[in-house]
């Protein structure tokens, strides 16, 4: 299966798919295009399957009936997303064309700031 990772989905994250044919928008220097000409791009590169972590596109663009999937992560993190690996590589498999699905893998809470009083 072929999969296109946006900007925001952690490389690292490739490396724990193996059976699946990984690129990025970075490694296609397609980093910086807007979404509606990434997704002509996806398009014409013939991907199976577009990873996002951008919870707005499914608003701002027409995602269905699209030749590939368009699966959206709940969280972008790596710690977080990693004990998600196989629910992840499940969603990836169980994909269809002309798609959107999101893919409950966590979500980041960042850690309260300290104060200074905090640090002394």
């Amino acid at each position: 299966m072929k999969v296109l990772f946006d900007e925001d989905v952690p490389q690292k994250l490739a490396r724990a798919l193996p059976r699946h044919e990984i690129h990025t928008v970075v490694s296609m220097q397609w980093g910086g295009i807007k979404n509606g000409a990434l997704l002509t791009l996806i398009e014409h590169g013939r991907f199976d399957v577009f990873l996002t972590g951008d919870k707005n596109m499914q608003n701002q663009q027409r995602l269905e009936d699209r030749p590939f999937a368009v699966l959206i992560m709940s969280a972008i993190n790596w710690l977080v997303v990693m004990p998600y690996v196989h629910k992840i590589s499940v969603a990836l498999d169980d994909a269809r064309p002309g798609t959107v699905n999101t893919i409950d893998c966590g979500v980041f809470v960042p850690r309260p700031k300290r104060t200074s009083s905090e640090s002394e």
